[in-house]
This record gives C-alpha cells, sequence and structure tokens, in this order.
C-alpha cells in the first residue's frame, strides 16, 4: 500500500529508486576502473615495446629496413628515421596517457598507432605478398611476425584505447 502512493503520484517508490541509484553508482565505479586499468595498461604496453625495441635497436632498425625495401622504399635513407619516430612515438603516447591533463589525446594516439600498425601488417601481408618477418614489436622478448595474428592483436588493444577515450573525465576542480 505505501508503494501505491508513490505509484498514483507518479513517482518512484524509495525503494526503487534506491536499487537503480546504487546500480548507477556500481556501473559508474566499474567504468571507472576499466578506464584506469586500460589507460594505465595501454601506457606500460607502449612503454614496454620502446624499451624493447631499445634493447635490440639494430635488429629492429634491420627489420624496418626489410619492410621499407618490401614497400619499395630506400630503406638506407629511411631505416634510422623511422625507427626512432615509432619508438619515439611509443614513448609519447605512453607519456600522454599518463599525464592526467593529455588522457584522451594519448588515448587518440594509441589508437592512431594501433590501425597504424594493423594497417601495414595487413598491407604488407596482403599488398605486398611479402614473406614472414619477424616485426620486432616486442622487441626480442617475445616473438611476433608480421602479418594478420598482429593486426588482430592491435586492432583488439583499441578497445581499451577507445574506452579511455570514451570514460575518462578529468576531476575537476571546483573553486
Amino acid at each position: 500500500m505505501g508503494n501505491d502512493v508513490f505509484m498514483a503520484a507518479g513517482q518512484s517508490a524509495p525503494s526503487e529508486v534506491f536499487h537503480a541509484s546504487r546500480r548507477r553508482r556500481v556501473s559508474a565505479l566499474v567504468l571507472k576502473w576499466l578506464v584506469r586499468l586500460s589507460r594505465f595498461g595501454l601506457a606500460a604496453l607502449f612503454l614496454f615495446t620502446a624499451g624493447a625495441k631499445l634493447v635490440i635497436v639494430r635488429a629492429f632498425a634491420a627489420n624496418v629496413a626489410e619492410l621499407l625495401s618490401a614497400s619499395g622504399f630506400n630503406y638506407q635513407t629511411w631505416m634510422w628515421p623511422i625507427t626512432i619516430a615509432v619508438i619515439v612515438a611509443e614513448v609519447i603516447t605512453a607519456l600522454l596517457l599518463l599525464l592526467p591533463r593529455t588522457v584522451r589525446i594519448g588515448a587518440l594516439c594509441s589508437a592512431l598507432l594501433l590501425i597504424g600498425f594493423a594497417s601495414y601488417a595487413l598491407y604488407y601481408v596482403y599488398v605486398l605478398h611479402g614473406e614472414p618477418l619477424e616485426c620486432g614489436c616486442f622487441g626480442g622478448i617475445i616473438g611476433s611476425q608480421l602479418g594478420v595474428k598482429t593486426a588482430l592483436r592491435n586492432l583488439a588493444l583499441l578497445i581499451p584505447a577507445i574506452l579511455v577515450f570514451i570514460g575518462y573525465q578529468r576531476a575537476r576542480v571546483v573553486s
């Protein structure tokens, strides 16, 4: 009978409001933690991959040279600039993800890097019909051949990048 009064007035019963608001709070909390996990996970991933590439920078540069050569570019001219650009882009992306003011820019950069890496992997396999090549994505620590598997992995990593881009909300300072 108590809830009938609220229904007649066009309002929800207090217990229904409590459950709905509790569900919203739990959902918001879960989203907040998923965004944090995705943000710091992506930053760690990019720092790890950049560091691993630095450890074997000559071997990574040789892989880049092979890819450039297969694509018809002068690998002697572009090998080191591309190698350095990839490593620097990964470090900058990680730093952008770690700094609160630039998290969304970092998420966007990570998505662009992942799309670029995946696109080139597919281009190498399907357009250039390239031979299987160790991509050096994780340095010499984790073996990974450039191809469909690499592209799918990078595209799957778009999920946390998009989650961070959409879900991150910087704390507002009220004065």
